[in-house]
């Protein structure tokens, strides 16, 4: 089985699925993005599918799992490179990817992510700022 590979690039991890995908090749990503994601501390995590023609249904809800599962491990998930007959196939399923943020592009879903990340950052230092007197 061929395994999609996941690059470090900074804080962020890229996935760029470039095979077919098959039911136990996005189960296999699924784990090997959640071990990374926390061997890593990865923020971010784009997701690269410009090379995806076809998808299912299972494959749709798995991408959902995957921006969940990231979030578990507060890393934030941008999908970039959509092709129009995978966002048609996507909607007539009827799967929304909740939580699935989207870019046209990878360099658009860079800034998406650190643009989600810093804000994040801006939130904790905001909370960490906040004193209890009393």
């Amino acid at each position: 089985m061929d395994r999609v590979p996941i690059l470090k690039i900074g804080d962020m991890l890229l996935v760029s699925i470039q095979i077919d995908l098959q039911d136990q090749s996005v189960l296999a990503l699924q784990e090997d993005l959640a071990d990374k994601i926390s061997t890593t501390g990865a923020s971010g995590v784009v997701i690269d599918i410009s090379a995806v023609e076809i998808v299912d249904s299972f494959i749709g809800r798995m991408f959902a799992t995957i921006a969940s599962l990231s979030k578990l491990f507060d890393a934030e998930t941008v999908v970039v490179g959509m092709r129009p007959a995978v966002a048609i196939t996507l909607v007539e399923l009827g799967l929304t990817l909740g939580g699935v943020r989207t870019a046209l592009d990878l360099d658009r879903g860079i800034k998406v992510l650190n643009s989600l990340t810093a804000a994040r950052n801006k939130g904790a230092s905001d909370a960490d700022s906040v004193r209890v007197t009393g």
